[in-house]
């Protein structure tokens, strides 16, 4: 199973990066999960030299936009207790998690992970449409530099449909997040999720 989280591990400079990522897991308590990372992403560079992290379960899809467009303004980390690092503040619930194994041999590099220490903040409310369609609007946004422009603003604007019909103002504002970022890289994806109540 893939579940939809996001990963902070620690840059070079100490700073936190902050990326959304599907972790492969077959434990239940989370004990142990696989992680895919990119092997030209940050978290993989973060991970070889610093083979630890937080692995996060949250039902706040603005923390989902901002992850993909690396905009962490509006982020509030907290210092870990067992490794060197931070998490996300207002998640439902994270695991600390130490890399125990790392293979690069593919494009995905795989890192197995063993949970070092848990967190549990509130109960995940789930995901309703709206925040399904803020989910795929994040992916579209991190695939920005090789997807067709055309392509995005087509499917961005299928998931609008969800996010006015379905989604409240966490819904609105990340979508609105997204499109303002495609824009200014020339993605026609602006339109109406930020002017409804």
């Amino acid at each position: 199973m893939i579940l939809e989280a996001i990963v902070t591990t620690r840059n070079q400079d100490g700073t936190t990066n902050i990326a959304p990522m599907g972790p492969y897991c077959s434990d239940p308590s989370m004990g142990q999960f696989e992680l895919r990372p990119f092997r030209t992403s940050q978290t993989w560079k973060n991970l070889k030299q610093h083979p630890e992290g937080v692995l996060h379960i949250t039902d706040d899809v603005m923390l989902f936009a901002l992850a993909a467009i690396k905009s962490h303004c509006d982020v509030e980390l907290t210092p870990t207790t067992s490794i060197t690092g931070k998490y996300l503040s207002h998640c439902c619930r994270c695991y600390e998690f130490q890399a125990t194994g790392m293979d690069a041999t593919q494009d995905r590099a795989a890192v197995q992970c063993r949970t070092v220490q848990t967190h549990r903040f509130r109960d995940f409310i789930g995901f309703n449409r709206a925040k399904h369609a803020v989910l795929e609007a994040s992916i579209l946004a991190t695939r920005v530099d090789f997807l067709p422009a055309e392509q995005i603003s087509n499917q961005m604007t299928d998931l609008e449909k969800m996010v006015l019909k379905t989604g409240g103002k966490q819904e609105r504002a990340a979508f609105r997040t997204l499109e303002l970022f495609l824009a200014e890289h020339g993605v026609d994806a602006c339109r109406k999720a930020a002017s409804q109540p």
